[in-house]
């Protein structure tokens, strides 16, 4: 049976009177049916933000019409409301789209095993179209799960060649979204800009603190008494894009690195996950550097 069409607008902009009213009165206006509404307001910065979930009721009259021009239709037209009417910034979706999404790899492998499990006991409104790795350990378990797996070797001297090719495949396999899953190499600002889709990528600190390279040592060293993770999106700079979700475990001084390392994967597991879920349900308003994520 074919989905209902529903429609998710995240809106953002100056803070306004009536601005909550005047969006479910355009839905209203147009009969269509709100299933979820949620706002935000920056005090300090004076911004309102708010994702809105209906269904559309051109869904139920145009008995003619294709799903992509029924989605097109009411996008467009609330599209025009909002920048015109509202003066708001907005970005729409069809909340039944699933998103083609490649996963970036080295050789740890828990991020990945839990994504793709979860993948496929259906948690995620995804389809994962490629697995790239600048190793080659992964290649057999990712054909036991009958996907698509890329050997793309990385150094100094290939790193340039090696992201034409990465970019090439993810051209090729139309993916709008990619996760590193503790890719333990650095994307370039050329790749990024190229790309042009959303990347997150898992940090196994709870950044700011211990950015960089072996993060749990530093914690160690230091004697912290709380261990985390961070998912968030890849920008040009390193460990410092706008941060989706942290999580956190508590530690201490008898446990070693071995011990902060094996909690960790589990923080790194759990949280890159409900990053990526909360991205492919169209939950995350990127403002500045920082998000807003709706419940």
């Amino acid at each position: 049976m074919t989905p209902p069409v529903t429609l998710v607008a995240l809106l953002h902009g100056p803070d306004q009177r009536g601005l909550v009213a005047r969006v479910a009165g355009w839905i209203f206006s147009r009969q269509g049916n709100i299933l979820h509404a949620d706002q935000h307001r920056d005090k300090e910065a004076g911004v309102f933000f708010q994702r809105v979930e209906w269904e559309p009721a051109l869904s139920r009259a145009a008995k003619g019409a294709s799903r992509a021009a029924v989605v097109e239709s009411e996008a467009s037209a609330f599209t025009a409301f909002a920048c015109g009417e509202l003066q708001m910034q907005v970005r729409m979706a069809d909340s039944a789209h699933r998103k083609r999404v490649a996963i970036f790899v080295s050789k740890a492998d828990h991020c990945f095993h839990d994504l793709v499990l979860r993948w496929r006991a259906g948690d995620f409104t995804a389809e994962i179209v490629a697995v790239i790795s600048n190793h080659a350990n992964l290649a057999d378990v990712t054909q036991g799960y009958n996907l698509p797996f890329y050997h793309i070797p990385v150094t100094a001297a290939t790193k340039v060649d090696a992201e034409k090719r990465q970019l090439a495949i993810l051209r090729e396999s139309g993916a709008e979204l990619v996760v590193l899953a503790r890719y333990m190499q650095v994307l370039s600002a050329d790749f990024l800009d190229a790309f042009a889709q959303p990347v997150i990528n898992i940090h196994h600190s709870f950044l700011p603190a211990f950015a960089g390279g072996k993060p749990y040592h530093q914690a160690h060293a230091r004697g912290v008494k709380l261990i985390g993770a961070t998912a968030h999106y890849v920008t040009r700079v390193l460990d410092e894009g706008p941060i989706i979700h942290q999580g956190v475990a508590q530690v201490t001084h008898r446990h070693g690195v071995d011990d902060l390392i094996r909690y960790g994967r589990d923080l790194e597991k759990q949280v890159l996950a409900q990053a990526v879920r909360w991205h492919l349900e169209n939950r995350v308003l990127v403002y500045g550097n920082k998000t807003v994520v709706f419940d």
